[in-house]
C-alpha cells in the first residue's frame, strides 16, 4: 500500500517513532491527523509539520489512548474530517523501568492499559471500517519484547506479547477483506522510553526505524522486526529452553 498523499492517523504521535512516522508522512503529502495526550506538545509538533509541509497537512487531537470509550467517536470525527481514512498507525507506549526483586502492580497496569488495551479501542474502531471498505492499513508498534517471558521487564513483555498476538488476530479476521495489518517489532530504538536505561546494543536513531517501518507497509509486510538483525535475535529465543531462560537476567 502505497501512503502517498493517504489519509491517516498516528496514535501515540508527540514523540518517539509516532513522530517520527509523522513527519515522513507529511513529506509523502499525507492529511495525518495526530493524537496524544501532552496538548501543548502536540499543537507545537502539528505547527512544525505543517511549516514543513507548507500547508495545513496535520491536525492536532489532544487524547489520552486509555480513555477508551473516546476512540471510536474521535476517529469517525477524524474521518469525517478528512473525507475518509486510509491507515492507523497505534505507536503509543510506555515502558516502567523494573529494578531488582520490583514487582509494581500500578506501573504494570499503566503498561497494559496504555501498550494494550489503549490499541484494542482504537484498532477495534479502525478494523470494521477498513473491512467494509476492503482497502486500508492497520500498523501496530509491539516489541521483540514480546516474542518470549523474559525476567527484566514482566509488565511490559505481557503487554507486547499480548499486542502481537491481538494484532494477528485481527489480521486473521480482515485480511482476507483486503485490510494490511503489520505487527513491528523494533529493538533498542533511541527514543524517550529508554532513558536513563542501560542497553548490551547500542540503539538504533528512531529516524532510521520509522523509514524501515513506511517501507515495510509500502511493501504489504505483516511483520517487521526493526534492524533487521532482531529477527535472528527473536529466533533464539523463541528457541531457547526455559533452563536457560531462568538463568538470564535481561
Amino acid at each position: 500500500m502505497k501512503l502517498d498523499n493517504k489519509k491517516v492517523v498516528v496514535i501515540g504521535a508527540s514523540s518517539g517513532i509516532g513522530a517520527a512516522i509523522a513527519q515522513i508522512l507529511v513529506r509523502k503529502g499525507c492529511d495525518v491527523a495526530l493524537v496524544a495526550r501532552r496538548e501543548q506538545k502536540l499543537k507545537e509538533f502539528a505547527d512544525t509539520l505543517n511549516e514543513i509541509a507548507g500547508r495545513d497537512a496535520t491536525v492536532a487531537y489532544a487524547c489520552d489512548v486509555t480513555e477508551y470509550e473516546k476512540a471510536e467517536p474521535l476517529l469517525t470525527e477524524i474521518a469525517k474530517s478528512f473525507g475518509g481514512l486510509d491507515a492507523l498507525f497505534y505507536c503509543s507506549g510506555v515502558m516502567h523501568k523494573v529494578k531488582p526483586g520490583e514487582y509494581d502492580f500500578e506501573n504494570d497496569k499503566e503498561m497494559i492499559e496504555v501498550n494494550l488495551l489503549g490499541a484494542m479501542a482504537w484498532i477495534n474502531a479502525a478494523a470494521p471500517r477498513f473491512a467494509t471498505a476492503k482497502s486500508g492499513a492497520i500498523i501496530g508498534i509491539s516489541s521483540i519484547a514480546g516474542d518470549r517471558g523474559r525476567a527484566s521487564m514482566p509488565g511490559y513483555i505481557t503487554s507486547k506479547a499480548g499486542l502481537s498476538t491481538y494484532l494477528e488476530s485481527i489480521r486473521n479476521r480482515v485480511a482476507r477483506h483486503g485490510v494490511l495489518v503489520s505487527t513491528i517489532k523494533p529493538g533498542y530504538v533511541a527514543t524517550d522510553l529508554l532513558a536513563g536505561i542501560a542497553t548490551p546494543l547500542k540503539p538504533t536513531p528512531v529516524d532510521e526505524v520509522a523509514k524501515e517501518i513506511i517501507d515495510a507497509v509500502e511493501s504489504g509486510k505483516e511483520t517487521l522486526y526493526t534492524p533487521n538483525f532482531w529477527r535472528f535475535v527473536g529466533f533464539v529465543l523463541k528457541h531457547a529452553p526455559s533452563f536457560i531462560m531462568q538463568r538470564v537476567n535481561f
